[in-house]
C-alpha cells in the first residue's frame, strides 16, 4: 500500500510537471499571436466586417507584398485602432496605377501587371475619380491597398506624404490565412490545464493511500512497549 502511494506521488510529480511546462510553453509561444474582428468594408470580399481573424505579431520587415497585415497611423488616421490593408509594394518598388482601362485596368509593379484575383468586383482603380499615382516606395515603408477598392481609405489618399506609403515600424501583424499554428498552441494550453489536473489528482489520491496505509498498521503488543 504504501508502496502504491509513492508510485501515486511520483506519477503526480512527473504529470503536473509535464503539464506546466507545456503551459508555459504554449502560453510563450501563443504571445506571437493575436485576434481581432473586422470592422470596416476596405478589405471585401476577402474579409467582411464582423469576421474574426487571428495575426501573427512580425516585425514590419519581415512582410512581402501580397500580405495582408494590420497597422497602426494614428498621426494620419486620427485613431489608435488597428488599420487593415494589402502589401502591393515594399522598399524600392514602384507602384503606379494604371495600366490598360475600364475593367481591363491593372495596377503596375515595377512595370508589370499586378494580378489581384482577391478584388472586389475585379476593380482595380477604385472609382472614376480616383487619381492616377506612381510612387518609389522609400526604403523601409510599404505601399498598401484595398482589396475593396471603391471603399478603401489607403496609400492612395495620401500621396503627399511620402507617396501615401507606411513606415515598416508602423506594423503591428500579419494576418494569417492558415489557423493550424494558433489552433496547435490554443491544443497544447488546453492539454497542459488536462495534465496540471490529472497531476493534482493523482497527488490527492497518494496522500489517501498513504493515510489509509499508516491507519492499516496495527499498534505493536503490550510487551513490545517500553516502561
Amino acid at each position: 500500500m504504501a508502496g502504491k502511494g509513492r508510485g501515486l506521488g511520483v506519477a503526480a510529480v512527473v504529470v503536473g510537471l509535464v503539464g506546466v511546462l507545456l503551459g508555459l510553453g504554449g502560453l510563450a509561444y501563443g504571445r506571437g499571436f493575436g485576434g481581432s474582428v473586422v470592422s470596416s468594408d476596405s478589405m471585401r470580399p476577402t474579409y467582411r466586417p464582423g469576421d474574426r481573424i487571428v495575426f501573427e505579431r512580425v516585425d514590419g520587415r519581415e512582410v512581402r507584398a501580397g500580405d495582408v497585415v494590420l497597422f497602426s497611423d494614428p498621426d494620419r488616421y486620427g485613431f489608435d485602432a488597428l488599420v487593415m490593408g494589402r502589401v502591393v509594394g515594399v522598399g524600392g518598388d514602384r507602384v503606379a496605377c494604371c495600366a490598360g482601362s475600364g475593367a481591363d485596368a491593372r495596377v503596375t509593379v515595377d512595370g508589370e501587371p499586378l494580378e489581384e484575383p482577391y478584388l472586389k468586383g475585379g476593380e482595380a482603380v477604385g472609382g472614376l475619380n480616383m487619381p492616377s499615382y506612381d510612387v518609389r516606395v522609400p526604403e523601409g515603408r510599404l505601399f498598401l491597398l484595398g482589396d475593396h477598392r471603391a471603399n478603401a481609405r489607403d496609400s492612395r489618399f495620401f500621396l503627399d506624404d511620402q507617396g501615401g506609403t507606411v513606415p515598416v515600424s508602423a506594423v503591428r501583424g500579419r494576418v494569417l490565412d492558415d489557423f493550424t499554428v494558433p489552433t496547435v498552441i490554443g491544443t497544447a494550453i488546453v492539454f497542459a490545464v488536462v495534465l496540471v489536473l490529472v497531476g493534482v489528482g493523482l497527488g490527492i489520491a497518494a496522500v489517501v493511500v498513504r493515510r489509509r496505509a499508516r491507519a492499516a498498521v496495527p499498534p505493536p503488543p503490550p510487551w513490545m512497549m517500553r516502561v
